[in-house]
């Protein structure tokens, strides 16, 4: 057994790509080796901003061999009735390297088909290995460009590449870059090219020319030596996640260091300063306790030497973005909020949609139908929806477009507006992500949805609509947002029925020339998938999802109907129950609506189902209509023996036709009820 090692070396990746590359490489070289039917051990992953690498442990000198048994035509098809072999025949033995001499008959499922058996050798490990070349150019990455002359789309340029099985080297060439056992070191701490004289011999060759090729070392590194600067000063600095991983994927040899700006600049609200750190410069913000102070930690991409002058110079690159902010901040405060809002006019939103002052237009009329659903005070909704989208034109957000809706909300409270109406200004854009939180106020939920179902039917109607990878205005995450935000609110209203009023409001506005009934239909697709995400994500059973999908609810019933049936079917009384239901909806759907009449029952396990289905179908309607699905799950326990009971004694399909057509009516009662709880016929027992 050898180890393997396959390094792609790149041109600085983007940050935030690196960390998928890496797993991609990973899995693309596991694939390729297990279809090569190669046994391997463990699979170790490496990435830095230049480089992506995997090291495959224990690798087999040999593939395995090969024997599978093989079915061709049926015999009446292979040979003629003299014995000869056919044409069919032939070729299926050409075709996998035999001959007809190796065709055999074996029967299966009854009949008569020819078989053959065929072996092949492993071969040697190493003569696959050059295979590895259609793995490094078929990766995928979301954005690409090409270079020079080459005719391949890749992230970044390829500089270098290391195809190592042992100490041999693995011969390809890609865009006129061939393989060898050659990668550089550190940019600038580095001497020059580095020799990996083995796969096992590359982390360690690597730390010696100054590069950590292990994220979660670096990961870890960064976080220790922030640890230590914040321990030996007295502060607390907090290691956001995401930024601590863009951090780690811009270095390769990560050293902490601290800077400090003017602390008169700490009169800027937090937002701002954090913003300004975090998104413009990758520093850590630092408090002392919960006050915000003067000072910033970053990481160098390089050693601990001379490191007095690397924080002078973010010291005054930070300054210089700090002073710009006070400018902003300062020429926004002089300006009337009111006074701001027809630039907004001057602002497309989409060509085909108008300008974002119409847009705004929109979101008031829609806010003000949806108030309702919220008890929202109606005249703190129109008033936010109003002036929602002013701070697009101040100066602030125009250079730091992150703190849309958070300057929105300071700039309305220092012009006196109501408090909740300056927090809807925020709180509208919520949720921002997965994971955020759904607007805390009735007047920012409010506002909230009607911005977010404003954008999608819109864009519906224009039919630009999501698909595949593609959703340039954010849609998916805008729509999950809805979703989010109604069954957190607890709004009893369908999404069919929200939908309805959005695309009846955008048509009488005559925004778009579409069929009314086509984009309703369309959004409902998309809303359906937002649905079953979020039952998925609630880590409900795939087959409980299709059970409760199948009927128009508000999403807080959809949870509530979901929980409920999860926590049926788990139980051992669910089985014999569900079967039993299953059996009337399967046979009702030969039946129509109609009143059963009693006088036509022949059997006492009838007239028992039809008197138990009278009350059961009583109790679990009016529990389903409070929501209750458990309780509505209850009465329907109470059918499992008079249904058994019925079926054991009584032929739904009576050659009588006012018997059968009365039989199926108490079916289609019956059905009605129990689809209202869910589609038993769904559930995998």
């Amino acid at each position: 057994m050898r180890d393997l090692l396959l390094e792609i070396g790149l041109e600085e990746l983007p940050a935030q790509y690196v960390l998928r590359s890496e797993q991609q490489l990973a899995e693309r070289v596991t694939t390729f080796l297990t279809d090569a039917r190669v046994n391997f051990g463990t699979v170790e992953v490496y990435s830095t901003p230049r480089r992506l690498a995997v090291l495959v442990k224990d690798v087999e000198e040999t593939q395995q061999d090969l024997t599978e048994t093989l079915r061709g035509p049926a015999k009446k098809i292979a040979q003629d009735a003299e014995g000869n072999w056919s044409k069919a025949a032939a070729g299926f033995a050409r075709g996998r390297g035999l001959s007809v001499e190796d065709l055999y008959f074996a029967e299966e499922k009854g009949v008569e088909y020819v078989f053959a058996d065929r072996h092949e050798a492993g071969q040697a490990t190493m003569s696959l290995l050059s295979g590895l070349e259609h793995v490094v150019r078929g990766m995928t990455f979301p954005k690409n460009m090409k270079w020079g002359t080459s005719n391949l789309r890749y992230m970044r340029p390829i500089r270098w590449m290391i195809a190592l099985f042992g100490t041999d080297r693995i011969d390809f060439e890609i865009e006129g870059v061939k393989t060898g056992n050659v990668t550089r070191g550190h940019r600038f701490l580095s001497t020059g090219d580095v020799t990996i004289a083995s796969p096992d011999a590359y982390v360690s060759t690597l730390e010696q020319a100054f590069v950590v090729a292990s994220y979660e070392t670096r990961k870890a590194r960064i976080t220790a030596q922030i640890e230590a600067l914040a321990s030996e000063q007295g502060w607390t600095v907090p290691l956001d996640a995401s930024l601590l991983e863009e951090v780690t994927n811009l270095v390769e040899w990560p050293t902490a260091l601290f800077g400090e700006y003017d602390a008169s600049y700490l009169e800027l609200p937090e937002e701002v300063l954090i913003t300004t750190m975090k998104e413009h410069q990758r520093y850590f913000p630092v408090y002392v306790g919960d006050t915000l102070k003067q000072y910033f930690v970053t990481v160098r991409n390089g050693n601990a030497e001379h490191l007095e002058n690397v924080a002078r110079g973010n010291e005054k690159v930070i300054r210089a973005r700090l002073a710009d902010a006070v400018f902003f901040y300062e020429e926004d405060k002089k300006t009337k909020l009111d006074d701001q809002l027809p630039r907004l006019d001057r602002i497309v939103f989409h060509e085909k949609l108008g300008t974002t002052g119409d847009k705004v237009r929109r979101v008031e009329r829609l806010a003000e139908t949806l108030a309702p659903l919220f008890k929202a005070d109606e005249t703190k909704v129109a008033r936010a929806a109003h002036i929602h989208k002013f701070d697009l034109v101040s100066q602030m957000v125009y250079e730091f477009t992150e703190l849309q809706g958070i300057m929105g909300e300071k700039y309305a409270l220092m012009q006196g507006e109501d408090r909740e109406v300056a927090a809807a200004i925020r709180e509208h854009y919520m949720p921002r992500f997965a994971g955020d939180a759904s607007p805390a106020t009735a007047t920012g939920a409010t506002l909230a949805l009607a911005d977010k179902l404003d954008s999608i039917a819109a864009f519906f109607g224009i039919g630009m609509i999501p698909s595949g990878s593609q959703d340039p205005f954010a849609l998916r995450r805008q729509a999950q947002g809805v979703v989010q935000i109604l069954g957190d609110w607890n709004v009893d209203l369908t999404i069919d029925e929200i939908l309805s009023k959005v695309v009846d409001s955008q048509l009488e506005a005559g925004l778009y020339d579409a069929d009314k009934e086509q984009v309703k239909a369309q959004l409902k697709d998309f809303f359906m998938l937002r649905l079953k995400y979020r039952l998925q994500e609630r880590q409900v059973r795939y087959d409980v999802i299709d059970a409760v999908l199948t009927t128009a609810l508000s999403v807080s019933r959809l949870d509530a109907r979901a929980d409920a049936v999860q926590q049926f079917v788990s139980r051992d009384e669910a089985k014999p129950l569900i079967e039993q239901l299953t059996r009337v909806g399967n046979i009702a759907k030969k039946g129509t609506d109609g009143t059963v009449d009693v006088s036509l029952f022949e059997n006492a396990e009838e007239r028992a189902l039809h008197d138990i289905a009278e009350e059961t179908i009583r109790h679990s309607n009016e529990a389903v209509d409070h929501g209750d699905y458990e309780r509505a799950l209850g009465a329907l326990r109470n059918l499992e023996q008079p249904i058994s009971a019925y079926f054991e004694n009584t032929m739904v399909m009576s050659d009588v036709d006012a018997v059968r057509l009365n039989r199926l009516h108490e079916m289609k009662r019956l059905a009605t009820a129990i689809e209202r709880v869910a589609d038993f016929n769904a559930l995998v027992l």
